[in-house]
């Protein structure tokens, strides 16, 4: 990114500097929050420099010249969570959502894929995976082998896998930017937010944490914990960070359990968005520089040739108001036996995938309003 500068200033000319758009926030949260907003050049510039970056794609180890393009519409955008507690255990993918951003972009369809569903996972030759069949969230674990290094797992690597897995799944044939979000360090961006308002749907109990936000005992032999649980009741809640990565980790109890995680999760990351537009964050200085140090230090993003910011400007004219929420319904995959074996979803979601694809999905939802999340 370099220095800001005089060409750094023609670039944002024209536009208040109030409403200066930085994208890494977005990266962190949808990767599409083009106007989280930035006072000041210098602050854009630190938030540059401490996002992480990986080849998250391919492109370099491909041999392909990172080039600056003008970034246009219609884009489609990975973002990966992963909950990296232990750093020698290769990562799973607990959370996939994808953004598609149509030609126009003032506009966004967040959808997520269920961790469970079972797919097509392609010959990976970076970790000598063959190929086979199984759930997609294995599919980054499986990528992220490294021969020379197994005690080293990397999640860069392993996402380029998953990518792969999504373009043969969903026929989206190329993603334009991606990121793998660090769900440890999300708890850490909320907290510089001060929290973050939400309204909870539906009655969500911590399979983790007590009220006090102390881990709760696991009952000796396994599977089960013991202890008061933290309850979310449904109405409206100030979330700490702790409190926020609790509960968008929970499915059980919930309607349509994986499925409830998924639009629990939708419905936080909007709300931290609109969080980000509020005075207290964009006004605040010192508020405004916690955060987005907070979320440079929990992703690794990579534009394919463009930058956080590039995107940012790109995505200036996008609002939470404009985020809609798309839920792919799926069931149970049961083997002959009768036994469980994954996700499918419904056939509606390959009507869906070729509306991304063809850039109608505007067209198509309208047509299905059932397919749309709500947000309080």
């Amino acid at each position: 990114m370099g220095k800001a500068g005089k060409g750094r200033r023609s670039m944002w000319s024209g536009v208040p500097r109030w409403a200066r758009a930085c994208t890494v926030f977005g990266a962190v949260l949808m990767l599409f929050s083009g106007a989280m907003l930035v006072g000041y050049e210098a602050l854009l510039a630190r938030y540059e420099g401490a996002v992480g970056k990986g080849d998250l794609f391919g492109d370099e180890a491909a041999g392909a010249q990172a080039k600056r393009n003008t970034i246009k519409g219609p884009l489609n955008i990975l973002l990966v969570g992963i909950d990296p507690r232990n750093p020698e255990t290769p990562p799973l993918a607990d959370s996939i959502m994808i953004v598609h951003i149509p030609a126009g972009m003032d506009s966004a369809y967040l959808f997520s894929i269920p961790r469970d569903t079972v797919v097509d996972i392609p010959r990976f030759d970076k970790s000598n995976f063959g190929g086979g069949r199984g759930k997609i969230n294995g599919a980054m674990s499986l990528g992220s082998r490294v021969p020379d290094d197994p005690q080293h797992p990397s999640a860069v690597q392993g996402f380029e896998l998953l990518s792969k897995t999504l373009t043969g799944y969903t026929g989206i044939k190329r993603f334009d930017a991606g990121a793998i979000v660090n769900f440890i360090g999300f708890r850490k961006i909320v907290d510089a937010m001060g929290g973050v308002d939400l309204y909870v749907d539906e009655l969500t109990k911590s399979e983790h944490l007590q009220p006090d936000g102390t881990a709760r005992k696991l009952r000796p032999g396994g599977g089960h914990y013991l202890g008061p649980q933290k309850v979310y009741e449904v109405g409206q809640h100030h979330l700490k960070g702790w409190e926020a990565l609790d509960f968008v980790r929970q499915r059980y109890g919930l309607k349509g359990t994986d499925y409830g995680r998924q639009r629990h999760q939708q419905q936080f990351l909007k709300a931290m968005v609109s969080q980000a537009f509020s005075k207290d964050v964009v006004t605040n200085p010192g508020k405004l520089d916690a955060v987005l140090r907070a979320a440079g230090k929990s992703v690794t993003f990579n534009g394919r040739g463009s930058s956080v910011a590039d995107y940012g400007f790109a995505l200036r004219n996008l609002r939470p108001e404009s985020i809609s929420m798309v839920k792919l319904q799926g069931g149970a995959l049961l083997s002959s036996g009768g036994q469980y074996e994954g996700e499918q979803l419904q056939p509606v979601a390959k009507e869906f995938f070729a509306s991304v694809r063809d850039n109608t999905v505007e067209e198509f939802i309208a047509g299905h309003p059932e397919l749309l999340n709500k947000s309080f």
